[in-house]
Formats: structure tokens, sequence, C-alpha cells
């Protein structure tokens, strides 16, 4: 069966420019510095986003904990918004390597602002762990690919910095949060210290993604990449995809969010079917718990139809939008879900 595969926007699959690009990759041994697909991915990352460095990861997971670690002490707070990846899918990496704890802020959207961030900032005292990193997620996954206002983040990261903290962004679909907002992704990161974003997901990689940020700060990151297991030999054949990633596919997400609204008008036209917040991006999160079937039910009857989702709660659904999903499969997508529920 051809599946019309909605779980997520990891599924893509490297086009054949990626392949070919990939086969004729000039490679070297990266640990040693010396893969130059590696250094012109990194150059390129850097210069997009207006950084000093970049480092070439594996996984955004390992991107993140490398940040976390960089920019916290052991028994320090990190504030992140309550449903945050870093706090719910990441394998609790800021305690078991950075030796931190997350401080969950509950935000409408998963969007933080600075006077719900101030309120639970912490000195270090004789009852509390003293803050030590903000962290915001852009676009916000579980939040159904909510994304901050420019303004937003400008303003918490000002204040972050006059009190002397530093402010991370889990980035990892952040070309999604910029083709939303009509703007560059380097506007999105210029007031942060630091930005994990993926190659793979919107931009159709097979494997990777980026850390930038400071020349320091990438240095100590390449160590704490080693620790990690993160040390790659020959990776220009993975670096070489990102390349294509960066340079061809940003221009198209345009086509996943449109493709993702119309996914959340058709929900939401089914009765007892909630859609969560705006559709901004490329995520849809439909909410089904005064719905006549559950999200589980939903789920199976649309795989029985070739089409695959997932469930995030007993309650809940998300469907994503990506390069592998054609106008055609959403309406394929579309008339399903109106057969199902209506």
């Amino acid at each position: 069966m051809n599946w019309i595969d909605l779980r997520s926007d990891t599924v893509t699959r490297p086009s054949a420019i990626m392949r070919k690009a990939m086969a004729e990759a000039e490679v070297g041994d990266d640990v040693y510095g010396e893969d130059p697909t590696v250094n012109r991915l990194e150059r390129k990352a850097a210069e997009l986003f207006g950084k000093e460095a970049a480092l070439f990861l594996p996984t955004g997971t390992m991107g993140n904990t490398i940040a976390i670690k960089l920019h916290t002490e052991h028994g320090q707070e990190v504030i992140c918004e309550s449903r945050a990846h870093i706090l719910n899918y990441e394998l609790s990496m800021m305690a078991w390597f950075a030796g931190c704890v997350a401080r969950p802020i509950v935000a409408d959207r998963g969007l933080l602002s600075w006077s719900q961030i101030e309120a639970e900032i912490r000195p270090l005292g004789p009852h509390s762990a003293p803050t030590g990193l903000i962290e915001i997620e852009n676009s916000h996954n579980m939040a159904g690919g909510s994304v901050y206002p420019l303004q937003t983040i400008q303003e918490i990261a000002a204040v972050t910095h006059s009190r002397g903290l530093k402010i991370h962004m889990d980035g990892a679909r952040i070309f999604n949060a910029a083709a939303s907002l009509g703007c560059t992704v380097r506007d999105i990161a210029a007031p942060v210290d630091s930005v994990m974003f993926c190659l793979s997901k919107g931009l159709g990689a097979p494997v990777g993604s980026m850390l930038v940020g400071t020349r320091q700060d990438m240095d100590r990151g390449r160590l704490l990449r080693k620790r990690l297991g993160g040390g790659m030999r020959q990776a220009g054949i993975l670096a070489a995809a990102g390349l294509i990633a960066l340079e061809q596919m940003p221009a198209r997400l345009g086509e996943d969010h449109a493709h993702a609204r119309q996914l959340a008008t058709a929900l939401a036209e089914c009765q007892g079917v909630v859609v969560e917040g705006h559709v901004e991006t490329n995520i849809v999160i439909a909410d089904f718990s005064k719905s006549r079937i559950s999200a589980a039910q939903f789920s199976k009857a649309m795989q029985e139809k070739g089409i695959l989702l997932n469930t995030i709660s007993p309650t809940k659904a998300r469907l994503v939008t990506h390069l592998d999903v054609s106008a055609e499969s959403i309406q394929v997508a579309v008339t399903a879900i109106r057969q199902l529920l209506f």
C-alpha cells in the first residue's frame, strides 16, 4: 500500500538530488576537522543564522543537550514551557548530562512571555536551585506548530541578558517558523545565544541537525559532542544532503503550511472536533474529547484508509504535513476525514 504518512515530518526521504550529492560528496575525517563537506555545511549554517560558528550533529536531541550543558552549571534550573521537547521527549538529558532540572511553565499556545518567565526566575539561595538558562521552542511541536512573534523573542532575550542569563532556542523547525513569519532565520536567531535546528523534518535531509552560536561555545560543543558519542568520521556523505536541505528546501515550506490548513479546516468542520490554536505551520493537533469517536479510533479508521497519523494523548491526534505528502494526498486525507466524522 502507498501510505499517506502524516505521523511526522521526520519520515521524509532524501530526494534524488540529495542522493546524488551524497554519492559524490568529498569527504575526510571530521573528528580531525578534515571533512570539507562538513566544514562547508557548518560555515553555511553559521552564515545563514548570523552566528560565529556552527556544529554538525547526528540529532537534535544531542544539540539541545549540548546547548544546555554549555550555558549552565550542575544544580541549576532550566526554564521552559511545560510541553517543551527538552522536557518531555529527550530522556531527561538535561538532568542526566547537564545536571539540571526543568522549571516548566504552562503557556497559551506554548509561547512564553517575559512576565511568565520573570515570575519563575530564582536566585541562588538556601532553599531553591538558581535559574541557569531560559529555553524557548520555535515552532512549538506539541502546541500545534505555534510560532513566536519576533518582538516577543527580542523582549525575552533582552531582559534575560540583563539578568546575566543565556537563552537557547530549540529551533528544530525554525525554517517553518521563518516561512510563517515571512522573515529569515537570521532575524529569529539574532537575539538568542544558541539555536539548534534540524536538517531533517521539513528540510528533508535523511539525518542531521545543527547547533549555532559563538565560536567559543561551538569549540566547547565539539568536545561535548565527542563525549556523547557524536564524533563522526567521513560525515560529508550526510552533510552533502544537509547542504541541499539548506539551499533548496526552505522555499517550499509554504506548501506544507497550506496543506496543514486544509486538514485543519476539514477537521474543524466535523462535529465535536476542536483544532488547537491557529495552524501557522505544518502541524495540526485535533482534540476529540467531545467527538463521537476517540483519537485512537480516528487514527485506526484513517489507517484502514491508508493514512497514518499519531495520537499524542487519549483525546488528541497530531497530523504533520511535509514534502512527501502531495496536494493530491491531502485531498484524499480530507475526503477520508469527512467520510469518518461528518
